[in-house]
């Protein structure tokens, strides 16, 4: 059935469970929902709510203390990401109730400075797809985990955090990936999606899911510049993707999207020229 042929209580009964059903179903469905959830029921109506000077009421926290009483009867630890983040938001809300607004001011971003802004820029508009590479420099481990974190740090529809990663190093598994139409980087980074995480939004667009791996892409192509490396984004023909399902045993749900092979380079590109945003832009009122 379409979306748009549902009803609004069709709709819903796609995204409620039971806490019994919360706390029997596989872990990486149970912490996609509990995002989702947190996110669309009480997340985006506390910093609605406390912009506006505004209470909440009891009811809009019963969602989210439903999944945290099932993160709890499931053992999860309180240490994981999401659980302390929807134990943040809260204590937001809890203050909320009592009307009382929350202080977000030790939040606030640092904003670049005029000579930081420069250096961002160069970032963007320097970085090149590079093919050639200084196989005598060796890249560290250090750097790629900063780029592995960049890319989790994309955004991403509904917080659901599909991401995962194979990371092959050229040296450990030679002609794995051949069939590129140009020289494969001594590092490979494989961009995956576990689309079990999309079964806590049945409604998700199919182009969101691209568009959270594309984000992803996009940071970590970005990271490598400023890292001082050299990066190209490619794509895989199917028999490559099938070579590396095969290896490591990638089961069903985890969907191999995309790669970007990286390394020191040993080539500076001419840059290849854009247009100007005036000449692509079909409105602007």
């Amino acid at each position: 059935m379409k979306v748009e042929t549902m009803s609004p209580e069709e709709i819903r009964g796609l995204f409620e469970r039971t806490e019994e059903e919360l706390v029997s179903m596989d872990e990486v469905e149970f912490r996609a929902r509990f995002r989702e959830r947190c996110h669309h029921t009480m997340e985006i109506q506390v910093y609605e709510n406390a912009y506006r000077n505004k209470k909440i009421s009891e009811g809009q926290i019963e969602t989210a203390n439903k999944y945290l009483r099932a993160w709890e009867k499931r053992g999860l630890s309180k240490e994981c990401p999401e659980y302390r983040y929807v134990s943040k938001l809260m204590e937001f809300a809890k203050l909320l109730i009592e009307g009382k607004n929350p202080d977000f001011s030790g939040y606030e971003p640092k904003w670049l400075s005029e000579e930081e802004i420069s250096v961002f820029e160069r970032v963007v508009y320097e970085r090149r797809s590079v093919r050639h590479w200084d196989l005598s420099r060796r890249v560290p481990d250090e750097i790629i985990d900063k780029i592995l974190k960049a890319g989790l740090w994309a955004a991403h529809a509904c917080n659901l955090q599909s991401i995962r990663y194979l990371v092959v190093r050229e040296e450990s598994e030679p002609g794995l990936f051949r069939g590129s139409d140009i020289p494969g980087g001594p590092v490979h980074i494989v961009l995956l999606q576990d689309m079990r995480n999309y079964r806590a939004n049945p409604v998700m667009p199919e182009y969101n899911k691209l568009l959270d791996c594309g984000a992803a892409g996009q940071n970590i192509v970005l990271a490598a510049h400023a890292y001082g490396l050299g990066g190209v984004w490619l794509t895989f023909n199917e028999k490559m993707r099938s070579r590396l399902i095969e290896r490591f045993e990638i089961p069903e749900e985890i969907k191999v999207v995309t790669y970007v092979d990286l390394g020191y380079p040993d080539q500076s590109p001419y840059p290849p020229l854009r247009r100007e945003p005036d000449d692509v832009t079909f409105a602007r009122i």
